[in-house]
C-alpha cells in the first residue's frame, strides 16, 4: 500500500467552486499534500482507501479572525461589552500572560480549531508582551498542524498604552520574526501584520506600521468600523485619503461603515472579516454583511473571541445569514409588505467560510474548495446522525443544520488531523490539564494585579 495515498471514496463531494459543484457518489484521490482527482469510479489500486458513502466531503472552514490566545480564559468575556473586553481581557488578563502560557493557549485555540473543522485561521495575535511570547504563539500554531497566517500584532502589556489613540509605533520584531520562524511561503504557517489602524492608534502611527508590513512584504489586517469608532475616526476616508489601501489589507467588523466605504475598500482590492456572534454581543454593531456585498466586496467569517462566544464556525455562518435576512426582511415589513423570499441563500454564506475566506488569506490557489491541485484541506461529515439524516441539499445539510458533532475526519495538506471524531494530537489529555492550570493562574494573577491597583 502506498501510504502517500488516500482514496475517500463513494462520497458526496460538495466543491465549493464558481459553480457550487456537488458531486454525488464520487472518489476524491488525496497525493501527498494535494488532490489529484475528483471523480466516480477512482482505481483503488496501492492507496489507504477510507469509506466516504455515509459522508460529505467539503473543503475545511477558514477563519479569517480570531484571538487564538484566549483559548485558555474561554467564557471569561461572555457579559462583557466592547468597552469592558477592553478593560478587563485586554488590560491584567493580557498583561499577565508568560511565554508558556501563550505556548499552551495557541496549541488548545488551533485544536479547538481543527476538531471544528476550521483548517485555516487567521491569528490576530495581540499578546507579543515579549519575542518569547511570540515565538511562544509561532510555535503553538505550528505543532497543531493548522493551516495558519500569523498576525504578528501589538503587546498586551498595557491597553491604555497600545489601544486607545496609541502614540506607539508597532515592535520591530517581526523582522527577527520572518528571518527565524518563516523561511518559505509554503510552510502552514505563514507571516502577517495586525496593526491597530485609525481607530485605536494615531493616524501617523497607522502609516508607519503600514509601511513597515509593505517593506516587508506582510498582508496586514486592522479592526475597523467599530460602533461609535467609525464614525469619530473616519478609517476609511483618511486611509484612502492617504492612498493606503490596497489589496495586502483585511478588514475586521465594519459594522458602522458606510456603502461608500465598502465600495472604497472594494475598489482597492481589500478583504472584509464579518465575526457576527461577537459583533451583536459587544455592542459593535449589526454584522455589516449586506452593505459589504452591495459595496462589491466578498465577506469572509471569523470567530473573534472564545473568551466570549462559540469557537466553531458553523455558528458563524448560521448568525451572520440569519441576520442579514432579517435585516432585509425587517426593511420590507416596516414599508407594510410581507417579503416574498429570502435576499440570501445557503450556498451564499458557505462560500463566506470557504473560498471567500482563501481569497481574503490570498490562500486560495491552495485552499478554499476542492480541485485536482489544490492542497487537501478538507472535512468528512458524517451524514447518519438524526440531525443531517436524511440528506436533501447537501449544501443546505452543512449550513442549517450540521455541528461539530457530525465531524467525522479533517484533514490538512492531505494528513489527517481528525478521524472517527477523534482528533489524532498525541498529548490531548496532558493538554487540557495544562490548559487547566494556566486559566487558574492567568485569572488569580489579574485579580491580584487589579486589587493592588486600586
Amino acid at each position: 500500500m502506498n501510504t502517500n495515498k488516500i482514496l475517500l471514496q463513494g462520497g458526496c463531494v460538495v466543491t465549493m467552486d464558481e459553480q457550487f459543484t456537488v458531486v454525488k457518489h464520487a472518489d476524491v484521490l488525496i497525493t501527498g499534500e494535494r488532490i489529484t482527482a475528483i471523480q466516480p469510479g477512482i482505481n483503488a489500486d496501492d492507496c489507504e482507501v477510507i469509506d466516504a458513502s455515509q459522508h460529505i466531503v467539503m473543503p475545511g472552514v477558514i477563519d479569517t479572525h480570531r484571538h487564538v490566545w484566549e483559548s485558555v480564559v474561554r467564557g471569561r468575556a461572555g457579559d462583557y461589552s466592547l468597552m469592558e473586553y477592553l478593560q478587563h481581557v485586554l488590560g491584567p488578563l493580557a498583561a499577565s500572560f508568560r511565554a508558556q502560557d501563550v505556548y499552551t493557549a495557541n496549541l488548545m485555540g488551533a485544536l479547538e480549531a481543527l476538531n471544528a473543522g476550521i483548517t485555516t485561521l487567521f491569528d490576530w495575535s495581540h499578546i507579543m508582551n515579549t519575542p518569547d511570547h511570540a515565538d511562544s504563539a509561532i510555535a503553538g500554531l505550528k505543532d497543531s498542524g493548522i493551516r495558519a497566517v500569523f498576525g504578528y500584532g501589538t503587546p498586551g502589556t498595557s491597553v491604555w498604552d497600545w489601544f486607545y489613540e496609541s502614540r506607539l509605533t508597532h515592535p520591530t520584531d517581526i523582522e527577527r520574526i520572518c528571518r527565524q520562524h518563516f523561511s518559505s511561503a509554503d510552510q502552514l504557517v505563514t507571516p502577517a501584520l495586525a496593526i491597530r489602524g485609525p481607530e485605536y492608534s494615531a493616524f501617523d502611527v497607522t502609516v508607519q506600521d503600514i509601511t513597515l508590513a509593505r517593506r516587508l512584504n506582510l498582508p496586514i489586517s486592522m479592526h475597523i468600523g467599530c460602533g461609535t469608532f467609525a464614525a469619530k475616526y473616519q478609517a476609511v476616508p483618511q486611509l484612502a485619503q492617504g492612498g493606503l489601501l490596497g489589496p495586502d489589507m483585511n478588514m475586521a467588523h465594519g459594522n458602522y461603515l458606510t456603502e461608500a466605504d465598502f465600495k472604497h475598500l472594494a475598489d482597492q482590492g481589500c478583504s472584509v472579516s464579518i465575526t457576527p456572534e461577537v459583533e451583536m454581543q459587544m455592542g459593535l454593531g449589526f454584522p455589516a454583511t449586506g452593505r459589504a456585498i452591495a459595496g462589491g466586496l466578498a465577506p469572509s467569517l471569523g470567530v473573534d473571541v472564545v473568551s466570549g462566544v462559540s469557537g466553531e464556525l458553523f455558528t458563524q455562518i448560521r448568525m451572520a445569514l440569519q441576520t442579514e435576512r432579517a435585516l432585509v426582511n425587517d426593511q420590507e415589513l416596516r414599508h407594510g409588505e410581507m417579503p416574498q423570499r429570502v435576499s440570501l441563500t445557503m450556498a451564499d454564506a458557505l462560500k463566506w467560510a470557504t473560498i471567500n475566506g482563501a481569497k481574503a488569506l490570498h490562500l486560495d490557489r491552495k485552499t478554499g474548495s476542492l480541485a485536482p491541485g489544490k492542497q487537501a484541506d478538507l472535512l468528512m461529515l458524517s451524514t447518519d446522525a438524526l440531525n443531517l439524516s436524511p440528506v436533501g441539499d447537501p449544501i443546505a445539510a452543512i449550513v442549517s443544520q450540521a455541528n461539530v458533532a457530525n465531524i467525522d475526519s479533517v484533514f490538512v495538506a492531505g494528513k489527517a488531523v481528525k478521524r472517527k471524531g477523534q482528533l489524532l494530537y498525541p498529548h490531548l489529555s496532558s493538554l487540557r490539564q495544562q490548559a487547566t492550570r494556566t486559566s487558574g493562574y492567568l485569572v488569580e494573577k489579574a485579580l491580584m494585579t487589579s486589587l493592588a491597583s486600586v
